[in-house]
């Protein structure tokens, strides 16, 4: 079994001859099993084309700025940027990743609220022109910092105001005030961005309002002598192709009539977990084991009713890759590496503890599992929304181990859409998989 290769150069393990996913995760828990049962991930960049072909497939029209928030393994950067994908940075770390990879700056956007004097200046150093503005005090600091700056100007939207109770970015009554102090400024404003979140019920109303609004902002821009040539209609996408479709079929018609294509406007959107969240798996063991037998009458019957709970403590949890679930999140529930559910075997309500002992470090509050045995591991699917530097932040452990793997007929796709392994990716080293 080939390991990883010291950052930033990586192994990349070629799966030939029928060789799985799983194959590659049992091969890496057997190495385990003979050490310290660490946790680990594995990563299938040839996930990352699949969802670039399905998301050219399925709305065309839009370029994809992926937000380096979502996942900053250089490796995802690497591969992206070999398809072609702008990108949408927030700080100076993720700007200078994306830079180190190679990626022009005119293909990088650096978005964020109340942005530091130094990043400004660091924007400007590199080049980086396109850049977020929502309000006039950061239009007054990009204009002594980044006076050659093309900004995009942040329009706030019903939705995204009511997912964070907060309204960042200008209404559609501010926007004259602000188009004409850029215009004072002698700041270029060359479009507009806004944000629909995922959990927004009503797509159609949303995006209806939203792109609405941007129209009358291009159309004012115009009339100030601004050249508008960018809209991005933000994230929002779940990863799911069947939100995807909702979202083109909400957005199509009205690009078609207020951007349509004659009109020079470039398009773009932010797909972050669209093209990640099924591009890594994440193999933990069980460690601790504890079993609670809970009591209640069921007065309908009159009689006691004992229900046994099992509690199982793993060797990673939310102060380490599961610490989106401190934020809200959901995590799935997991699959029991190599058991196969017997039809009279039975299934028990169980939860899912990291090591620390921590109430708060609770991953999944409820489901149904066989039971397991101390030793036993739990793969978690779709963990890609995570950035892997940051899988072991939180913890005192070290950082966990990333095996990246490609499938041969992947890979042969990722040739014919123009990337290869000695000009766009050279931080790669292909290496045939050995179980």
């Amino acid at each position: 079994m080939k390991g990883l290769a010291d950052n930033p150069s990586y192994i990349v393990e070629l799966l030939e001859g029928g060789v799985t996913l799983e194959n590659v995760i049992d091969g890496h828990i057997c190495e385990q099993a003979l050490v310290e049962k660490s946790a680990f991930v594995v990563g299938d960049l040839g996930a990352l084309m699949r969802r670039h072909v399905c998301w050219q497939s399925a709305v065309p029209r839009l370029q994809p700025y992926y937000p380096v928030k979502c996942n900053r393994s250089p490796a995802v950067i690497e591969v992206l940027a070999s398809l072609g994908l702008g990108f949408v940075c927030a700080n100076k770390t993720e700007m200078s990743l994306v830079l180190e990879q190679g990626v022009p700056p005119e293909s990088i956007i650096l978005s964020g609220v109340c942005k530091q004097l130094a990043l400004i200046k660091y924007a400007a150093k590199n080049n980086v022109q396109h850049l977020v503005c929502e309000n006039e005090a950061e239009l007054s600091k990009i204009s002594r910092l980044h006076p050659s700056a093309k900004l995009l100007l942040q329009l706030t939207t019903e939705a995204h105001a009511a997912e964070t109770s907060m309204a960042f970015g200008f209404s559609l009554k501010s926007c004259r005030h602000l188009l004409e102090a850029a215009k004072d400024l002698g700041v270029q404003v060359v479009g507009v961005t806004f944000h629909i979140p995922s959990s927004c019920q009503d797509l159609q109303q949303a995006y209806t309002h939203a792109l609405s609004d941007a129209r009358c902002v291009f159309d004012m821009g115009a009339d100030l002598g601004f050249n508008m040539n960018i809209l991005d209609i933000g994230g929002g996408f779940t990863g799911l192709e069947f939100q995807l479709q909702q979202v083109e079929s909400a957005v199509r018609p009205l690009l078609d009539a207020y951007f349509p294509p004659m009109s020079g406007v470039q398009v773009l959107a932010q797909p972050g977990r669209f093209y990640v969240a099924s591009a890594f798996s994440l193999a933990v063991s069980v460690i601790g084991k504890k079993v609670e037998t809970r009591h209640w009458d069921r007065l309908t019957q009159g009689v006691n009713h004992e229900d046994t709970e099992f509690l199982y403590y793993m060797n990673e949890g939310v102060y380490g890759p599961f610490s989106h679930k401190l934020l809200g999140k959901s995590i799935a529930v997991p699959s029991v590496h190599k058991h196969a559910l017997c039809a009279e075997e039975g299934v028990f309500p169980s939860s899912l503890w990291g090591p620390t002992l921590d109430q708060l470090d609770q991953v999944v509050e409820r489901c149904l599992l066989p039971e397991l045995s101390v030793g036993d591991w739990l793969c978690f699917s779709n963990m890609g929304v995570c950035g892997l530097e940051e899988f072991s932040c939180l913890s005192n452990t070290p950082q966990l181990p990333v095996y990246y793997t490609v499938s041969t007929c992947d890979w042969y796709e990722m040739q014919e859409a123009g990337v290869t392994l000695d000009s766009a990716m050279k931080n790669f080293s292909l290496v045939e998989y050995s179980a």
